[in-house]
């Protein structure tokens, strides 16, 4: 099921990218993988893709759009109804943590991706569950 969804993921560090790619290419089988590499100009971008995403990963210190920027444009466009969006996020504070569950994200995975959890995750996201999977 997981390498027929189409995923976009917002991510400005390079590592995380390509360890994205790889997860995704090499242990999830996934095919339909857009990577942007900032937020600029978001929302003309994504609704430029051939499919809307079934699952958007947005990192939460991106530029020029931060995570719950894009989340809440997301949010305010029915197109985006059914897109499964979890933030991913190195920042573990109380505070984020907090903030991220009350803005309408459907989890957040911490960063650095696990290759052993994120499949997992992944799917537990796309089955419907609220994921927090942050240390």
């Amino acid at each position: 099921m997981l390498k027929t969804l189409s995923y976009l993921y917002v991510e400005d560090e390079p590592l995380s990218r390509e360890i994205m790619h790889m997860i995704m290419s090499n242990v999830i089988g996934a095919t339909k993988l857009t990577i942007f590499e900032d937020s600029r100009d978001f929302l003309m971008r994504i609704k430029a893709l051939p499919q809307i995403p079934d699952v958007i990963m947005l990192d939460i210190h991106v530029k020029p759009l931060d995570g719950f920027e894009m989340l809440g444009l997301l949010r305010a466009d029915p197109a985006f109804s059914q897109s499964h969006i979890v933030a991913l996020t190195a920042s573990v504070m109380n505070e984020e943590i907090l903030r991220l569950r009350t803005s309408g994200f459907q989890g957040a995975i911490g960063k650095p991706l696990s290759l052993h959890t994120f499949p997992d995750l992944l799917r537990r996201v796309m089955a419907g569950e609220t994921v927090w999977h942050v240390a």
